[in-house]
């Protein structure tokens, strides 16, 4: 137990007692439970209901009006892969807490149930574009695209378009890698080609945003310009780990690709 915030520790935390605390009258331990589940991927019925039930939860709800619990929840189902969270997701995408909102959009992208492109494409339409370039968004819009992408939504290339103009960064960025997804390999690469120029933005955060998206759609033209990135070398070997697991498939065994040993070796050089 630790003894300033009451909460057990990791390694003292069991299965059972987490699913009591997530049933707590004690908020935090709910809170904490929630994450916990999630964190050692908890894949049991119990665990999945009792985590549905919490995205409804209307206990913990803070001064600003978020809900802490139900963000830990959404962000626990999409790590547990349970399918049957996917009605309870679909309906948090109408909550109030852009948090909630954004941890259901990335969970059910990881469930991967397309049934959720149709309220994820409702939510994309008519966004606010007259806003600073360093405001919040209104919604988490490139979670929005990023599931849109990974969820192969064609239909929906029309109105991601216009995100790649959206005064925000991140999400023109989000933007960019959705379409890479959706479009033809010739067509595809001009969205690579623009996530690789955005790798020389001045802000951190941001080229930190740009290696995780070009990790995510394993962007092999991308390999020496991440190597070379002014960022961390323990990101930069992760969103290579991207690279090199769309390569992997590609491989005849014993076999490796060209693109794989390529990758390899910009991975070596940074360990």
């Amino acid at each position: 137990m630790n003894e300033e915030s009451g909460i057990p520790d990791d390694n003292q935390l069991t299965i059972e007692q987490a699913l009591i605390n997530l049933q707590s009258e004690d908020l935090g331990l709910r809170v904490y439970a929630a994450w916990w589940l999630g964190r050692f991927r908890v894949n049991l019925p119990e665990a999945i209901d009792l985590l549905i039930l919490a995205l409804a939860d209307e206990a913990d709800r803070t001064e600003a009006g978020g809900y802490p619990l139900r963000r830990n929840a959404a962000r626990a189902l999409g790590k547990l892969g349970d399918r049957r969270a996917v009605p309870a997701l679909i309906k948090s995408l109408e909550c109030n807490d852009f948090y909630v909102r954004e941890a259901a959009a990335q969970s059910l992208e990881m469930l991967g149930d397309d049934s959720c492109v149709p309220y994820i494409f409702e939510l994309i339409k008519n966004p606010n574009f007259k806003v600073s370039a360093d405001a919040e968004p209104e919604h988490p819009y490139d979670a929005f695209l990023e599931a849109l992408g990974t969820l192969r939504a064609v239909g929906a290339i029309p109105d991601i378009l216009p995100f790649l103009e959206h005064p925000i960064p991140k999400v023109q960025y989000a933007a960019a890698r959705a379409m890479y997804q959706l479009s033809e390999s010739e067509v595809a690469n001009q969205y690579g080609e623009r996530l690789i120029m955005a790798l020389s933005n001045d802000d951190l955060q941001l080229r930190r945003t740009v290696l995780s998206d070009l990790g995510a759609i394993g962007y092999l033209a991308a390999a020496e310009a991440i190597g070379d990135t002014l960022a961390e070398n323990s990101l930069k070997l992760i969103c290579l780990k991207g690279l090199l697991e769309k390569q992997i498939p590609l491989a005849i065994p014993p076999e490796l690709t060209e693109g794989a040993v390529r990758v390899m070796a910009l991975m070596d050089d940074l360990l």
